[in-house]
């Protein structure tokens, strides 16, 4: 047992907003208040630790990361550059370290940003002709190759699109080495797979990166092989976060033949919801619109899921417990999922079930008059604020006026929706007070684009973003009891910060790190 003192304690219960000290023991909360009434919880040999005036806030939860890729994108090429050309630098430079015919990794590179636009085999051909090289969009959504990578995949001119994917061609119909939605996995399914040991040595490594950042959970959304090492972690005693892990939507039966719920699992790793695609991404404009791209009046992007079908997942799901978690970016997809979900809770009512808390990941636009049916079916928007500021420039483009409801925090919270943020890294940094900032701001750091910020209407307090990493995604897991706040009962998950992020002006809280972390009473990291 220990007491730790001489802070502002920030517990996010509303019955007691702050306290003086707490009092943990067994991992837990035992007791919160003044100091006289924690004191009185402890034995007289009780360890004092002693904060000096900082400020302590409940650990932060990114409610949508990659792990995996994340994890293995700590090795790959940075390819997040202003420029084009600088990005095939740094591939260049990786060949340097590289033995020849071994696949060179990248990940980040965004067309919308670099004044060349989309790349090409050709310049990577130049930069490394002695190895495949595969380079992953920053949206995740379309990926670059060199010709010795689609020579291994087999993809030439005669190679058709696969469904739900395009190949782009040059205007002989030759493959240009980029690559949308599923023809990325023409090349990825030839690349040679990283390796059970491979992913749970990353994931390892990649947690202090994590806690760092003041990261003390995630809500994952890679496959089975990250499930697979978080399990091994957690066997071992080496998972340090709390981890809700979502099923994919391919192994639905499986879950449901052995019964799976969410929620189901232990402290540190937890079943999450079945993740599902209605549509692709803004960038690659494959977002299903309900009306056409600005400048291209025949594109509406490309539509995965409808709601019939998504009822028929959702039902399939319920029979098990299990939760969705439906990733829809454009309006079009958004309302085809709310749908769906309107059609679930009838169900649930006339079946008496408890309302599973579903989920729609990005809810990146919304037709105006859907904004209120998340509220209504109690549909839990998980939200990544740092797409909002990273994006602004191509929703305007892309959707014109229709950007007035993107990214439209303050507009859902007022109608009542809970928020819960994410970054959906390794898209964007996980880093939560980036993800602070953009919600409180809706500007970039440099302060880009004026200092009231995107559609400043939709900005939020730091009061609600902070809540927005802290007991929503806490309710979103199913843990409202015991994750999310500091108070008698609540496992002991809390950062120490230098800085009291509500006496820091909002254009600089992305600056914000932690000094230490501590998940379950143990500091897992420290500056």
């Amino acid at each position: 047992m220990f007491l730790l003192y001489n802070a502002t304690f920030y517990t996010l219960n509303p019955a007691q907003p702050t306290v003086q000290a707490l009092a943990i023991a067994d991992g837990k909360i035992v007791a919160a208040g003044t100091i006289e009434e924690v004191e009185a919880a402890l034995p007289r040999n009780a360890r004092r630790i002693d904060l000096s005036g900082l400020t302590v806030l409940p650990g932060l939860t990114d409610s949508h990361i990659h792990l995996q890729h994340y994890a293995l994108g700590l090795q790959y090429v940075d390819c997040e550059t202003s420029t084009r050309a600088e990005c095939l630098e740094r591939v260049q430079h990786k060949t340097r370290h590289t033995p020849a015919q071994t696949w060179i990794r990248g990940h980040g590179w965004n067309q919308n940003v670099w004044p060349e636009g989309f790349g090409n085999a050709s310049l990577l051909d130049e930069v490394a002709p002695y190895h495949p090289v595969y380079l992953t969009a920053k949206s995740l959504h379309a990926s670059w190759a060199n010709s010795l990578a689609l020579q291994a995949a087999g993809i030439d001119e005669h190679t058709p699109d696969p469904p739900d994917g395009r190949i782009q061609r040059d205007q002989n119909g030759k493959p240009t080495g980029i690559l949308f939605e599923s023809a990325m996995q023409l090349v990825e399914k030839v690349i040679p797979k990283a390796t059970l040991p491979d992913v749970r040595q990353a994931i390892e490594a990649a947690q202090p990166h994590l806690w760092s950042m003041g990261l003390t959970g995630v809500h994952d959304f890679d496959q089975r092989l990250c499930f697979m090492a978080l399990q091994e972690l957690e066997q071992a005693g080496s998972l340090k976060l709390r981890v809700v892990k979502s099923i994919p939507l391919e192994n639905l039966d499986e879950a449901v033949e052995v019964g799976l719920r969410s929620g189901f699992g232990s402290p540190r790793l937890r079943i999450g919801s079945v993740k599902c695609f209605a549509d692709g991404a803004l960038g690659p404009q494959t977002a299903a619109m309900l009306q056409p791209y600005e400048g291209s009046p025949s594109d509406t992007g490309l539509l995965f899921l409808d709601a019939e079908e998504i009822v028929e997942i959702g039902q399939r799901a319920a029979a098990s417990g299990l939760s969705l978690a439906i990733h829809a970016i454009g309006d079009r997809a958004n309302h085809e999922v709310l749908k769906a979900y309107a059609q679930l809770r009838q169900v649930e009512e006339q079946e008496k079930r408890p309302h599973l808390r579903h989920r729609i990941e990005h809810v990146q636009v919304l037709h105006p008059d859907h904004l209120p049916l998340l509220a209504r079916h109690g549909i839990i928007a998980s939200m990544q604020p740092i797409h909002a500021t990273s994006d602004m420039d191509i929703a305007d483009r892309y959707w014109g006026k229709r950007a007035r409801y993107a990214y439209a925090f303050q507009s859902l919270a007022a109608l009542g929706t809970r928020l819960t943020f994410g970054s959906d890294a390794p898209v964007e940094s996980p880093n939560p007070f980036w993800g602070i900032h953009a919600a409180v701001t809706r500007q970039r750091h440099s302060g880009y684009p004026s200092p009231e910020g995107w559609y400043p209407q939709e900005r939020l307090s730091l009061e609600q973003a902070i809540q927005a990493y802290t007991v929503n995604p806490a309710y979103t897991a199913g843990r409202e009891n015991e994750l999310g706040k500091l108070q008698p009962g609540y496992f002991a998950d809390l950062i120490v910060l230098e800085e009291d992020p509500f006496f820091t002006p909002a254009e600089r809280l992305f600056e914000l790190q932690p000094l230490k972390t501590m998940v379950a009473g143990e500091w897992v990291w420290e500056k």
